[in-house]
Formats: C-alpha cells, sequence, structure tokens
C-alpha cells in the first residue's frame, strides 16, 4: 500500500546529526518527504537544488552560521516568487534571540527537547500557509496573464474596425491617413519613418496625436475610446518603437526628423 506524502517538503537543519535523524524519522512517519542537512552551507545547496522545499526546521544556534543567517540566505536565493516558511529549534529560549528570529522571518519557534506532537502542529500550519500563498500566487499571475490577453483583444478589436472601415490591417502605418485628409493630415502621411511601419493604423493614429501634443483625455474624446484604452495604446507604441517617453516620440514625428536623429531618440 503506497503511503500518501505532503507536495510540501521539509528542510531539516541542526548541527547535531542525532536531532536531524529524530526529527526526519518523526515527520516522515507523519506524511512529510525530509531532506536532512548538518550545516548551513549544505541547507542552502538542498533548498536551491529542491524546489519542492517549502517549510524549514533550522536550529537556531550553529557553528559558522547560525539561523538567522541561513534564512536571510534562503530568502535570498528564493526571491519573490518562491514560498516557503521556517520554523525555529532552539536550545536556549533567550527572549532577544527569539525577537531576533521572528524578526528575521521566522514564522514559530520550539524550545529544544521539542515535544513532536507540538512541532507536527507547527509544520501543519506552515504547510497550510505555503500552500495557500502558492495559490493567491497563482491566482495575480493568471489575472495578469488574463490582463495582458485582454490588452491584446482590444489592440486587435480596434484593428478589425479599421478594416471594416476600409483602412485594412496590411497597409503599411506611413500609407495611413486621417479620414478627415486636411492639410495637417497631408503633412503627417509623408515620409513616416520606418521604425513606425510594426505599428497598427490604430497605434500610428494615436502616436500622431501624441505628437501633437494632446493629453490621453484629448486624444480619448477624439477617438471615441476610454483614456485607460488610450494610456495602453501609448505604451504599446513606445514599446514598439523603443522610445523611451512621449516627448521622443513627438521628436521622431516631427517634420524633417533624420535617420541618425532618430536611432539616437530610439536607444
Amino acid at each position: 500500500m503506497n503511503k500518501s506524502f505532503s507536495e510540501v517538503k521539509v528542510l531539516v537543519v541542526d548541527d547535531q546529526p542525532v536531532i536531524v535523524e529524530e526529527l526526519c524519522e518523526f515527520l516522515q512517519g507523519s506524511g512529510y518527504r525530509c531532506v536532512p542537512c548538518h550545516c548551513a552551507t549544505q541547507a542552502i545547496e538542498c533548498f536551491a537544488a529542491d524546489p519542492a522545499i517549502g517549510v524549514v526546521l533550522c536550529d537556531l544556534h550553529m557553528p559558522q552560521c547560525d539561523g538567522i543567517e541561513l534564512l536571510k540566505s534562503l530568502k535570498v536565493l528564493a526571491g519573490p516568487q518562491r514560498i516557503f516558511e521556517a520554523i525555529m529549534l532552539t536550545g536556549r529560549a533567550d527572549k532577544q534571540d527569539v525577537i531576533k528570529a521572528l524578526r528575521a522571518g521566522y514564522a514559530d519557534y520550539y524550545q529544544k527537547p521539542v515535544d513532536l506532537d507540538e512541532l507536527l502542529e507547527g509544520v501543519q500550519r506552515q504547510e497550510a500557509a505555503v500552500l495557500e500563498q502558492q495559490k493567491s500566487h497563482q491566482y495575480l499571475g493568471s489575472l495578469n496573464q488574463k490582463l495582458q490577453d485582454l490588452a491584446d483583444s482590444i489592440d486587435d478589436l480596434y484593428q478589425d474596425l479599421d478594416k471594416a472601415r476600409g483602412l485594412g490591417t496590411q497597409r503599411r502605418a506611413s500609407d495611413v491617413e486621417d479620414a478627415d485628409a486636411d492639410a495637417d493630415a497631408d503633412a503627417d502621411s509623408v515620409s513616416i519613418p520606418a521604425i513606425f511601419d510594426k505599428l497598427s493604423p490604430r497605434q500610428l493614429e494615436v502616436a500622431r496625436l501624441v505628437s501633437k501634443g494632446k493629453t490621453n483625455y484629448q486624444i480619448a474624446c477624439e477617438l471615441g475610446i476610454t483614456e485607460n484604452t488610450v494610456k495602453l495604446y501609448v505604451s504599446q507604441v513606445l514599446r514598439l518603437t523603443h522610445m523611451h517617453n512621449r516627448t521622443q516620440l513627438a521628436l521622431a514625428l516631427a517634420p524633417g526628423s533624420s535617420p541618425l536623429h532618430l536611432r539616437q531618440t530610439a536607444h
């Protein structure tokens, strides 16, 4: 009969091998996969090599590198993406040490000799906390992707609208003319720099209005879209043309901009 183990591994760190062995044996019997370590260096190597480690049991007082320094190193390794929780074990319940450890990021602490049943409850609590944080992290990542997909869909929608109006999606940006065809539009349609060829008709339209010094609100009113949508288009235009700001965009579309000037503006 196969035994069910938690998907969260436990890293057990103590400079006394007997304690490591006892804790690992107990936790493995309670459904946890354990990674035993006898020093901070070994713990760092194991943590880096195994992303399934989500709970760290660590002795506070160890030679060379104590539990607080070890936790700081693990946090640097984890970065903002990897989630884990740490429990401190200590043979001396010095109040200041405990306060320092909790401030450093330990979620809980137990004094040696450890009551194994109490420790198990603590590990279970931290396991639940890790799983909940991972779930929230995945949800936020999914939400961000949906927002990006929505932004892409908006861009596609406006391209389809332009095509339906007879502009076409395959025309070069330098061939796009304003519907009003006034004198300013005639000037705009001459010698559009090649760096703008990759823009859609709607993106180029927004870029031209930006180059005329119009605000996002004015552009939104003129095009009949929301101000947030204008911000999205401006961001896309800057990214696609490798511009850094609206001023560079306006200079790039100014009449008589030289190729050398455009290169300096874009980079």
